[in-house]
């Protein structure tokens, strides 16, 4: 078998890829073209390999489990919200490659059998006196610990049970622990939450990927309300 010449293919494309005569490699988990020059897979031809390492990029920074609030003024301000779907599907496979393919926090890898997958998460460094939200670290997380760290849209989902017990069994918390925990990153989420911050992707423009424009701030807490439901908006409740 020849080298494959590989595709990116964002998720929600895949079935026009695969329509269009791309096939699944499940080893690699990635979409190929079976042969050279066919023109109806252009649209998914791949792009360069995003660095392992991203330029400025603190992979120690945020280390562990904890839970990380985004404020509400920075909603929909994420990654995969400011980035096109490929450039998107670039940045996950890198993150996912350079972890080994196991989650970053409790090394827990997906599971054919199960639900649990892998997800890219962002750390972000919050400058109070500029008013600067920055991107530090993009780490991979299974689902179990990205639910744990958006608390609130755990609270949301209804799964917040789901999320204290995976707290105090990766981190070894009492539950006690874990809502005295879980209360201080409401009172720093509800701080935060008070600012209008302005955003700093430099660490992916710097790696050649193409930003787009996230939503207004005037316009994230109807997006909230719609996408996550009306409690979305009023911010996160306390555990327990």
């Amino acid at each position: 078998m020849g080298e494959r010449i590989w595709l990116d293919v964002p998720f929600a494309e895949k079935e026009a890829a695969k329509a269009a005569g791309a096939r699944w490699d499940p080893a690699e988990k990635r979409w190929y073209a079976p042969r050279a020059g066919m023109e109806s897979l252009r649209p998914w031809a791949a792009l360069p390999e995003v660095p392992e390492l991203l330029p400025g990029e603190d992979r120690a920074f945020g280390s562990g489990l904890f839970v990380d609030l985004v404020p509400s003024t920075c909603w929909f301000t994420n990654v995969r919200s400011c980035t096109a779907p490929r450039d998107w599907e670039r940045l996950r496979r890198m993150i996912t490659r350079r972890a080994g393919g196991r989650c970053e926090i409790c090394g827990a890898a997906p599971e054919a059998n199960s639900r649990r997958r892998l997800e890219a998460h962002e750390r972000w460094h919050y400058d109070e006196a500029e008013r600067v939200q920055t991107l530090r670290r993009l780490i991979c997380l299974c689902d179990a610990c990205h639910t744990v760290t958006h608390f609130g849209l755990a609270q949301v989902r209804g799964v917040e049970e789901e999320a204290g017990r995976q707290l105090c069994a990766v981190t070894g918390m009492s539950a006690a622990e874990a809502e005295e925990h879980v209360a201080a990153a409401f009172e720093l989420w509800s701080r935060r939450s008070r600012v209008e911050w302005s955003l700093d992707l430099s660490m992916l423009t710097e790696a050649g990927i193409t930003l787009r424009t996230p939503p207004e701030a005037e316009q994230r807490p109807d997006i909230a309300a719609r996408e996550l439901g009306s409690g979305a908006a009023e911010g996160p409740r306390r555990f327990g």
